[in-house]
């Protein structure tokens, strides 16, 4: 079995696609309109985000308990530029063991959103 998406629900698409683009570094994929719903994939490879406005209805909590990981390269680097552009962490940094290193932000709904650093 292929894992292909993590869909999230949001408030405000323009703001979301420019968070997972800017902040995250996600590409758009592809994105289309259609019957009041707005959808754009982000990402590159096998797993994307997609990302879903709907005119009518409001967006659902993704909930506590769920957080989207990515790997970055140097993650000193990736906190120096979120504090840049006005972004606190919400959580961490923290080093679970000496091969691997990570904090948590939230996006504009609210969902985590993890920074990995793994060392070899």
């Amino acid at each position: 079995m292929k894992f292909l998406w993590t869909t999230i629900e949001v408030t405000d698409l323009a703001a979301s696609k420019a968070f997972y683009q800017e902040v995250v570094g996600l590409s758009v994929a592809r994105e289309f309109s259609g019957e009041g719903t707005h959808i754009v994939f982000l990402g590159s490879g096998d797993t994307l985000v997609e990302l879903i406005a709907t005119d009518d209805e409001p967006a659902r909590s993704a909930g506590d308990g769920i957080s989207l990981g990515f790997a970055v390269e140097d993650l000193d680097a990736k906190i120096a530029f979120l504090a840049e552009q006005g972004i606190a962490v919400a959580e961490g940094p923290f080093a679970p063991n000496p091969s691997i290193r990570f904090f948590f932000i939230r996006d504009p709904d609210n969902v985590r959103i993890q920074f990995v650093e793994e060392r070899p």
